[in-house]
């Protein structure tokens, strides 16, 4: 069974449970407007909106915060979600954001890679769902090896705007033999 709320540790971040006293250092990651600028929920600085996806991510009990290893900051979030037992088991990575300062590869990749070797330690497939205009975002899954697939779901958005979520897909085999893997 996956463990949804592990400690993972990197080079250069470690990932803990989300726990309610990160609410402070984790807004003022997310308050951030051009953070959310391509993202479905591009409102999501502002802090009630945010209050309400912490509250969603405690409770759900598969949020982690990304810490840079390097000062002992929290400089974002991801969250396990989604978990399915079918076909060998399947997890959704996502909710995934970090500080400007930390965009650019070595934290989003070593974050994600320490998340999928968790992962597909019990799954045989991690999907990833990703908003059809968040260029940045389908981008960054191309660059760790995701593929995307013809799975296609519509998400209702605060204020009930629809918008459709493109699916990607990692699976074992595919980890093992992408950008991520440990050679």
């Amino acid at each position: 069974m996956l463990d949804r709320q592990p400690v993972l540790e990197g080079e250069h971040v470690r990932l803990r449970p989300l726990e309610p006293g990160d609410w402070e250092a984790l807004f003022a990651v997310a308050s951030d407007p051009l953070v959310w600028e391509q993202h479905p929920a591009h409102d999501r600085w502002q802090e009630p909106v945010f209050r309400a996806f912490f509250a969603d991510a405690l409770a759900n009990r598969g949020a982690l915060v990304t810490i840079d290893r390097a000062t002992d900051a929290i400089i974002g979030s991801s969250r396990f979600q989604g978990l399915e037992e079918a076909g060998g088991g399947s997890v959704e990575i996502g909710w995934t954001f970090l500080a400007r300062s930390h965009w650019g590869g070595r934290w989003n990749h070593e974050m994600k890679r320490l998340m999928l070797a968790h992962a597909l330690a019990s799954v045989a497939e991690v999907r990833f769902l990703v908003g059809e205009a968040n260029t940045r975002s389908r981008t960054a899954l191309e660059r760790i090896g995701a593929s995307l697939t013809d799975r296609c779901e519509e998400r209702v958005m605060a204020g009930g705007t629809v918008v459709p979520h493109l699916t990607y897909a990692i699976t074992r085999e595919g980890f093992a033999e992408g950008p991520l893997a440990l050679r």
